[in-house]
């Protein structure tokens, strides 16, 4: 089916954590089991990473709805000095 992704763009400034929710993102393919979706991280933040709550510090390149609908999964802007703002979209 159809893939089609919503998202509501988040802002973080340096040190900032966001938990991702389903609000952000929002997708669905069309099947009636949208607990089985996968995302991939084919873009990662600049300044920071997306990370399981369960494994901090550690970057991960793909989650599942299930761990956004548990809020396990975060977008961490990193320390780095002159990051600045930076935007998940």
């Amino acid at each position: 089916g159809d893939i089609v992704l919503l998202t509501k763009p988040v802002t973080l400034t340096e040190g900032d954590r966001v938990t991702l929710t389903t609000d952000v993102p929002v997708a669905t393919d069309g099947t009636s089991k949208p607990e089985k979706l996968l995302y991939a991280v084919s873009l990662p933040p600049v300044h920071g990473q997306i990370e399981h709550i369960n494994y901090p510090g550690v970057p991960i390149s793909s989650y599942s709805r299930l761990d956004v609908v548990a809020q396990k999964v975060s977008n961490v802007h990193g320390n780095s000095h002159g990051a600045g703002k930076e935007s998940l979209r």
